[in-house]
This record gives structure tokens, C-alpha cells and sequence, in this order.
């Protein structure tokens, strides 16, 4: 069983609120649009770390990270990348792939706003965390945490945050 946190679109944010999180899980995922790498360095100081760029992190990121992350842990198939649509709604590039990656988790971020969603289409769960960073129109910072156990995608929790400051 590993125990994930899921966040994206921190902008170069990052707080003791989010790294309580972090000391929590097994591995962190990242969305995308990191912002400063500082906030990548001090996940990976803590615990294992997977990210994609988004479209506002520089070369940098995109010389650490790529557009789009794709691996199984506990027998789940996971396709993670910044920017994506949703179900319904895919742009052009996820829909071609999609068909052809087929993931049972498929997660993006860059709308700032948190979904979680299955798409019966592709038989897959959507999941988008919303923004853990101050940075957008978002209210409330978000991420999502929840446990991959043998194929199973289990004990999800929104995890809302301080309002953004």
C-alpha cells in the first residue's frame, strides 16, 4: 500500500501547511506550474518525488520534469500531466492518447480547480488537486491525498488548506 499526496499549480508557494501533508505520504505527485524549483527540492528533501512541468514553469522544470509522467504503482496505471481538459472535454493531444495509454488513474492540474471525477468513457478516474499555491483566482488552496493498495484507488480525502493569502 503507498499512501500519495497529490497537489499542483503552486507557483513557487510553498508552507509548513503543505509539508505537514508531505511528511505524511509515501510518495508526493505534482501537477504542474511549480513555479521556483525550491518547492520541488524541499518535497524531494522529505519524501519521493513525481512531477510534470506546466505551461508557466521555465526551463528549469522542464530540464527536470516532463510534460507527462506515466507509471503504475500497486498495479494502478497513472498518466499525469499539467494541462488536460476533462472528461467530456479532453483537448486534442489527451483524447488521441488517452485510447492508447488507457490509464485507471488519470490526474491534471492548471484549471486551479479541484475535480474528482470517473470518466465511465474511459473507464478511469479523473482527478484534478485544484492549487495548493497563492497564485489565481482559487479561494481555498487545495491538494488530495488517498492510498493505492493492489489496484485499488482507496481512502480519498480533499485536503483544503488555508484560504490563499
Amino acid at each position: 500500500m503507498k499512501k500519495i499526496l497529490l497537489l499542483s499549480d503552486t507557483h513557487s508557494y510553498i508552507d509548513s501547511q503543505i509539508l505537514k501533508f508531505v511528511r505524511q505520504a509515501d510518495e508526493v505527485w505534482h501537477a504542474g506550474d511549480i513555479g521556483d524549483l525550491k518547492v520541488t527540492d524541499e518535497i524531494k528533501k522529505i519524501k519521493s518525488l513525481r512531477a510534470v512541468y506546466g505551461n508557466i514553469d521555465g526551463k528549469d522544470a522542464r530540464a527536470e520534469f516532463d510534460l507527462d509522467a506515466i507509471f503504475k504503482v500497486e498495479d494502478v496505471l497513472v498518466w499525469i500531466t499539467h494541462i488536460a481538459g476533462y472528461p467530456g472535454k479532453y483537448n486534442k493531444r489527451i483524447k488521441d492518447k488517452l485510447k492508447e495509454i488507457k490509464p485507471k488513474l488519470f490526474i491534471c492540474g492548471h484549471s486551479h480547480i479541484l475535480k474528482v471525477q470517473f470518466d465511465k468513457n474511459h473507464g478511469m478516474l479523473h482527478l484534478n488537486p485544484g492549487a495548493a499555491g497563492n497564485h489565481g483566482f482559487h479561494k481555498v488552496r487545495t491538494m488530495i491525498r488517498f492510498e493505492l493498495d493492489k489496484g485499488q484507488i482507496q481512502n480519498m480525502e480533499i485536503i483544503e488548506l488555508a484560504n490563499r493569502g
